[in-house]
């Protein structure tokens, strides 16, 4: 049998894995269509000579250009690589690209082999080939997860009667994140070279090159399916052996620091997410504008959350297009303390909710404004009818909670039903009236309520919206209080808000604290996840380092207690 092609390509290949040319191995191992003419020779050789059913000869073939220990080279083995080179050729052989599941796949089982060949000694030279086989992968998973009607026999099956795993089924994009993780796990531990992982010249060694490189194709996988435990313990992993994140290259930082800001940011930790997310954008080169918007979407949101709004710079810039109607309305109704614009403007039916929901933002400025609004709204009360208000007095300065409970009131009601001022409609009212007197007919229906049948209509009383009540009013400035977002205290018998400090300071200065400065000033700067410096080694260094879940101490050199130093 003559196939002087295929000879020629693996002449080629053991030249290329003699000199260690990752790159060039990666640039040889094509995949994806359209093929060059010289591999669709190769495939028609293979198809001749070694079809499915001559796998063994195939091997044997490859073997005798790949020996499994190479003379004078520490006898480098190429088992786990020879290996991979056939399940590539069956793969360029067999491979119907209209197939895509199928293709997922074969797909999935090379690069499985791909990652057994990158444990071995020339695991630096596979490397590139790795990433490249993971990125291709990632792309089919997605595109496939885009396509129900492709894999929904795959999610039939999963669900079956009886199947336990039914709940937690793995999907078709998880399973691929997982083969990735491996050469995740791979990468992260590469024990060649120095403790640190760091070359003499400053640069990741060895496989550490590709920690990056895998885990952001990980990460982008599990978000992409909702997977932010398994986002987790990439994170950790990352935060207790990597290399600092300053020694890569910017692209693989920006990637990384924006899917720890995610994370961060679907957690609730708002601060430690600004900080990421703020060094990806700064980080980021200024002409890729898809990245930066992307960024910046989840950057103003924290920053709203935690009371540091946008300026009319920022919203200017070509990324940030379009968000000035978006957040600028909800900023305004923060500052002003307007319940009802606030509740409108996030409201399920709004104009921009299905925006927020897509980028998953929506609750979190929800629950998390809204005790801005309250704050806003005291402070508002308390330029209205507060009490000694320029503290000329010896009393301190306070407001009545009751006053608040009658604005919060009249601002929930417009929230709930606002009133109609149109002449026309059949409940309309006259626009003087002040709807927090009106009590709406409990015995008839509203006609703002969904449709309900006739034969149900009372079978369950309606339940009108809950208005703020003193106990409630309370709460809420207790809770402000607790979270040093309103300086005084309360006094239960007077039914008044005091605020402490106003000798040295204007009353408004000291009740209502700057949010931005009050929970910055007390936030921790360090972001888990996010390794900023060389970890350094040692036992008296490492027990100077703080501590956290599933890190490993060192306890070798320990002594016993009691034991007298030598």
């Amino acid at each position: 049998m003559t196939t002087p092609t295929l000879d020629q390509f693996l002449d080629e290949i053991a030249r290329v894995l003699r000199g260690k040319d990752g790159q060039l191995l990666q640039q040889l191992l094509i995949l994806e269509p359209p093929l060059p003419p010289l591999y669709a020779i190769i495939v028609t050789e293979l198809r001749t000579f070694f079809p499915s059913t001559a796998q063994h000869a195939l091997e044997e073939k490859c073997r005798n250009f790949l020996p499994e220990h190479e003379e004078g080279d520490e006898g480098i083995s190429y088992t786990s690589f020879v290996w991979f080179l056939v399940k590539y050729f069956a793969f360029v052989r067999d491979v119907d690209v209209s197939r895509l599941v199928e293709t997922h796949d074969m797909l999935k089982a090379l690069l499985n082999q791909c990652i057994l060949a990158l444990s071995a000694s020339i695991g630096i030279v596979v490397l590139p080939t790795v990433i490249s086989l993971s990125r291709t992968l990632a792309r089919l998973a997605i595109g496939l997860d885009k396509r129900p009607d492709l894999i929904a026999h795959l999610t039939r099956r999963q669900s079956t009667p009886g199947n336990e795993e039914a709940a937690e089924r793995v999907t078709l994009v998880e399973s691929s994140a997982n083969v990735i993780r491996e050469a995740f796990s791979k990468c992260l531990s590469e024990r060649s070279g120095n403790a640190s992982g760091v070359h003499v010249n400053g640069k990741p060694e060895g496989r550490r090159i590709g920690i990056y490189l895998t885990a952001n194709l990980c990460l982008k996988l599990f978000f992409h399916c909702r997977k932010l435990r398994s986002a987790e313990q990439i994170f950790g992993n990352i935060y207790q052996q990597s290399p600092s994140l300053a020694l890569f290259p910017a692209s693989q930082r920006v990637t990384f620091l924006y899917y720890l800001g995610r994370y961060l940011f679907a957690n609730s930790h708002f601060f430690r997410a600004q900080l990421a997310l703020q060094a990806a954008y700064d980080q980021c080169h200024t002409q890729a504008t898809k990245q930066r918007r992307l960024i910046l979407i989840y950057l103003i949101t924290s920053n709203i959350i935690l009371g540091r709004f946008p300026s009319s710079q920022l919203l200017q810039r070509p990324e940030a297009k379009g968000f000035k109607e978006k957040f600028v309305p909800i900023c305004h109704s923060i500052a002003k303390g307007d319940l009802a614009a606030f509740r409108k403007l996030l409201d399920l039916d709004s104009e921009n909710a299905e925006w927020f929901l897509q980028r998953r933002i929506l609750l979190q400025l929800q629950n998390r404004c809204e005790i801005l609004v309250w704050r806003s709204l005291a402070r508002k009360t308390f330029l209205l009818s507060g009490a000694d208000r320029d503290g000329t007095s010896r009393q301190a300065p306070n407001l009545g909670l009751t006053d608040l409970v009658t604005l919060a009131t009249y601002l929930e009601i417009q929230a709930t039903h606002p009133p109609t001022t149109d002449p026309h409609h059949p409940k309309s009212r006259p626009p003087h009236t002040n709807s927090i007197f009106l009590i709406p007919d409990p015995s008839q229906p509203s006609p703002d309520l969904p449709y309900t049948s006739p034969d149900l209509f009372g079978a369950v009383p309606s339940t009108p919206p809950r208005l703020p009540t003193l106990q409630t009013i309370e709460s809420t400035i207790a809770s402000l209080i607790e979270q040093d977002l309103l300086h005084g205290f309360i006094s239960h018998k007077l039914q008044r808000f005091a605020i402490t400090g106003a000798k040295t300071k204007s009353a408004l200065v000291a009740g209502f604290p700057n949010v931005w400065e009050t929970i910055s000033g007390k936030a921790d700067s360090e972001v888990p996840g996010w390794v900023k410096e060389e970890k350094a080694s040692g036992v008296g260094v490492g027990m100077m380092s703080k501590f956290g879940p599933g890190m490993v101490v060192n306890l070798s050199g320990a002594r016993p207690a009691g034991a007298v130093p030598a």
